[in-house]
């Protein structure tokens, strides 16, 4: 099983995840390529993400693996469903639909952000004032911080490449995979409260993954995973196994 976070996230985003599924599968939790420790490029768009999992792949000898990815992750997983059939056995997409999204969602968040990477803020409460001109929900400010990392001069650096993040946002992280239809198992939840999967992207979902399931969690939002690990972690190991 492998697993992918969302836009300014992490590995460790999906810890809940990954500790209930340890006892049933082999776990590999990455970061996406221009987030933590992955390799930071200029380039970044679904096909090139896809290829850096299938290449994870190759190097680990895996020849297929279950994949599950929330959110910019899910388009990853999808993207890989897409170009690699034949790589995936089941694919679990958490919160996000095959379609283009509004360029807009994000942008306090990457004027924040980048704010920060060139700021280099003395402390987490300066960083956190910063950030809060561009960002008011203070749970959001605390997932985007969770980003930050004391460096040897005292100062604080982002764990993300803003540049290459902020090059590709608006041309290509928007957009929706892309691909002949996968026909294996699919799994879509939806978070109750978020408008990240609506109705009128099911014609869509079901065109490139015509096996698809849905599921939706009652009030929760787009970090339903988080907001309800027991439900959400339930639902995926009943549709894995």
């Amino acid at each position: 099983m492998i697993l992918m976070h969302g836009m300014f996230g992490s590995l460790s985003n999906l810890g809940l995840v990954t500790r209930a599924l340890a006892d049933s599968h082999s776990v590999i939790a990455v970061d996406l390529r221009n987030h933590w420790d992955s390799p930071h490029s200029t380039s970044m768009d679904y096909p090139c993400l896809a290829d850096d999992i299938v290449e994870l792949m190759d190097d680990l000898n895996l020849d297929q693996a279950d994949l599950l990815g929330h959110s910019m992750g899910g388009k990853v997983a999808m993207q890989v469903a897409l170009n690699y059939p034949e790589r995936v056995n089941k694919l679990i997409i958490a919160d996000i639909a095959p379609v283009d999204y509004k360029p807009d969602r994000h942008g306090g968040v990457l004027e924040g952000l980048s704010l920060l990477a060139t700021t280099r803020p003395n402390s987490r409460k300066e960083a956190d004032r910063l950030l809060a001109d561009h960002v008011n929900e203070t749970s959001v400010r605390a997932f985007l911080l969770k980003n930050l990392v004391r460096a040897e001069d005292g100062r604080f650096d982002l764990r993300l490449n803003m540049e290459g993040i902020v090059a590709n946002y608006f041309d290509t992280l928007t957009l929706a995979p892309t691909g002949e239809p996968f026909s294996g198992p699919v799994l879509f939840i939806k978070g109750e409260n978020s408008a990240y999967i609506q109705d009128k992207h099911r014609s869509e979902v079901v065109r490139l993954f015509p096996n698809a399931q849905f599921k939706m969690i009652a009030n929760t939002g787009h970090w339903l995973h988080a907001e309800k690990p027991e439900t959400f972690n339930k639902i995926v190991r009943t549709f894995l196994n």
